[in-house]
């Protein structure tokens, strides 16, 4: 059977390294992942040109909302999110489904934040919504604040939140400080861009859930660790996101995290040291 990850750009993506991993330790000979690179465009004669041996794809960006419009089915938490990063084929097609949410939760929960009871997210794009999701299946049921540097590009979150049915509200970025004496802040922008707010976070006594994988440690997430607040970083959630795509792509319930986790964490020291 085959998989891969799509989108663009795609050849940092970490999950040839956790799935190849998984397969590996379960046994799966005949299993390979590959890695392509997709725009949007692209991605539906991609689809309409696999054989009958393909049983999944990940998908990263710009992808995860065109997947939606292409899938036969589409998981219910897919659409309140607005957005899929995988896609499983079955006897009726394929069908999306979004395993980010899944991810963030079993990171933040790996880590004993379990239980945020106020929460402010610092981006609004679609792991944003992602996040917003997770922190509802936490039990959150305050209204999060969603950081911005533009008010106009908070329409997909805001329209996450909507069919979420959990309140938002939107404040510009440059005006984060008041706004960070939560419990836990989600950064969900690009590596560099929270640097800015490392001191006001360290000083706000929050926790920091930063999606940011490489380089690691982000200079926000060694600040708020350095003043004592526990830090989750994006590694965690890329590999409890593929747990759950290889659960979903292979049938089987037992998937071999550990392993997974070490075959990332060596790519990532690898990487580093290149």
């Amino acid at each position: 059977m085959r998989a891969a990850v799509l989108g663009s750009p795609i050849a940092h993506s970490l999950s040839p390294v956790l799935h190849t991993a998984a397969y590996a330790a379960m046994g799966l000979d005949d299993w390979s992942y590959g890695l392509h690179e997709c725009g949007e465009e692209g991605l539906e004669p991609f689809l309409a040109g696999l054989g009958p041996e393909w049983a999944g794809l990940s998908l990263t960006m710009p992808l995860k909302r065109r997947a939606l419009e292409l899938a036969d089915r589409v998981q219910d938490l897919a659409v309140r999110v607005g957005g899929a990063n995988t896609l499983v084929r079955g006897e009726a097609g394929w069908t999306a489904h979004n395993t980010d949410v899944e991810g963030i939760v079993a990171a933040l929960a790996e880590a004993g934040v379990d239980a945020p009871r106020s929460a402010a997210i610092l981006g609004a794009g679609a792991t944003a919504a992602s996040a917003l999701a997770a922190l509802r299946a936490l039990g959150l049921t305050d209204p999060v604040t969603v950081l911005v540097r533009d008010a106009s590009r908070a329409g997909p979150v805001a329209a996450a939140a909507e069919r979420l049915g959990h309140r938002i509200e939107v404040a510009p970025l440059a005006e984060a400080e008041p706004h960070l004496g939560v419990d836990l802040v989600v950064s969900s922008l690009p590596p560099g861009a929270a640097d800015g707010l490392a001191e006001p976070l360290a000083e706000s006594g929050a926790d920091l859930f930063d999606v940011v994988y490489a380089p690691w440690p982000t200079t926000a997430a060694r600040r708020v660790a350095e003043a004592g607040g526990r830090v989750v970083g994006g590694f965690p959630m890329l590999l409890h996101q593929a747990v759950a795509q290889v659960r979903l792509m292979t049938g089987r319930e037992r998937v071999p995290v550990e392993a997974m986790r070490a075959a990332g964490e060596a790519e990532l020291v690898r990487r580093a040291a290149a």
